[in-house]
């Protein structure tokens, strides 16, 4: 048996209402967490008065609610309005209302809670990166006619890489596809993708970049909506297709990619053309360069047949006689200029030989002088570069001689008169 002993503490003097709300909002507002606290929970009323708005969120799920304010000069700081029904993260502080001995929550900021966090994050980014010129049109790169090498950056188990190659090989047979690899979903995605891009940008074949992945939940394309693989695709100098998701969705890598398609099938489309489109091509071509030269053809021959009825009103024999005096007066002319030029290459040819001659090494040899060379063949052309103990070619005009340096003598004088100094090591 257990007795509950209950001890009554009668106190020196009661509260009174004031000072009971005013201890209460010492409490309250003196708290440092809930002078700058965030809640999240539904706006279940809201009503609009000229001091401001005046709200209730609600934690449905728990069964509370707590009153809010946004002054009016706070109203234009809003994000979001609150609205009824919507989910919103509020930033603000706690007052007491005296008066009514409650509490309310005075507001600074309303953020949608959810998607629509996500959507608000989708819409900054996106001015943000728009206003860097990052989806100018200016930028976008022309996809090459035919490629012969394209690359493809997706992930191996998607079902977007099988969809791709079968695509690739059906429109354009004997194209070399090169595969990188990366994560499509997840945290480590962006990172993964972004190396993906650079590893085919080192690799330097491709000349065309498919940046793909298939269709899914909202939350799981948000790797091609972040900033480094936005401008990763931005700034790749290979022109990248994007084809990522379904019809409905659109990442802002698909606006900084200089084409997109709405699926990795669309986008492998865009990236090739079809084979059978090109023989139609090449055989449309075949025929406009035939009706081209049947053209050509039938113009020269009226402007042939014109110039056979001028011919035939001519006199034949005056304008043949008076061509071959004016092909005669040429020839002598070409005759003389032609003498006169090769009289002066002759002397001229002579003044050469002359030149060559006197410069003629041998000739010089020839003369009683010799050239000493280093064992390289390289010439000597100083005794300083000579070193006691060295061994040296001299050459004569009539053969060579193989000498050893025993001393080097200081009597050259220099330019300016001076002894040059004796070089290391010689005696």
């Amino acid at each position: 048996m257990s007795v509950h002993l209950h001890h009554i503490f009668a106190p020196s003097a009661p509260l009174s209402v004031s000072g009971l709300t005013s201890h209460i909002q010492d409490l309250l507002e003196q708290d440092d967490q809930l002078r700058h606290v965030w809640v999240m929970g539904e706006v279940s009323s809201a009503s609009c008065y000229r001091s401001g708005i005046f709200f209730t969120l609600q934690d449905p799920d728990a069964d509370a609610a707590v009153n809010c304010v946004v002054w009016r000069n706070q109203i234009e700081q809003l994000t979001v309005q609150p609205e009824p029904g919507e989910q919103l993260i509020i930033l603000g502080r706690i007052r007491i209302h005296r008066k009514r001995g409650a509490c309310q929550l005075n507001v600074w900021q309303a953020l949608p809670a959810g998607e629509g966090l996500r959507a608000l994050r989708y819409r900054q980014l996106r001015q943000r990166l728009e206003a860097e010129g990052l989806f100018d049109p200016s930028r976008k790169k022309p996809l090459p006619q035919h490629p012969q090498t394209i690359a493809v950056v997706t992930s191996p188990q998607a079902a977007a890489w099988g969809d791709i190659q079968r695509t690739l090989k059906r429109r354009y047979p004997g194209l070399t596809v090169l595969f990188s690899p990366a994560l499509v979903q997840g945290d480590q995605a962006p990172a993964s993708i972004v190396k993906a891009i650079r590893r085919v940008v080192a690799d330097g074949r491709a000349e065309a970049l498919l940046v793909s992945r298939g269709g899914g939940a909202t939350e799981d394309m948000d790797c091609f909506n972040h900033e480094s693989v936005v401008k990763a695709i931005a700034n790749c100098p290979i022109p990248v297709v994007a084809g990522i998701g379904h019809q409905r969705d659109e990442s802002l890598s698909d606006l900084a990619a200089d084409v997109f398609a709405h699926t990795p099938t669309a986008a492998a489309e865009q990236a090739v053309p079809k084979l059978i489109h090109l023989a139609s091509a090449h055989d449309d071509r075949h025929r406009r360069l035939f009706d081209a030269l049947d053209t050509h053809i039938r113009v020269r021959e009226g402007s042939l047949h014109r110039l056979r009825e001028r011919l035939q009103r001519l006199h034949i024999d005056q304008t043949i006689h008076h061509e071959r005096q004016k092909i005669s007066w040429l020839r002598q002319r070409l005759v003389s200029v032609m003498s006169k030029r090769l009289r002066y290459a002759s002397q001229h040819h002579q003044l050469l030989q002359q030149k060559l001659s006197t410069l003629n090494p041998e000739n010089v040899l020839r003369r009683g002088y010799t050239v000493m060379k280093f064992g390289n063949g390289d010439i000597v052309r100083s005794p300083y570069d000579l070193s006691v103990g060295q061994q040296a070619q001299v050459t004569f005009a009539s053969g060579d001689v193989r000498v050893t340096i025993d001393s080097i003598e200081d009597t050259v004088k220099s330019n300016d008169g001076n002894t040059p100094p004796s070089k290391l090591g010689s005696n």
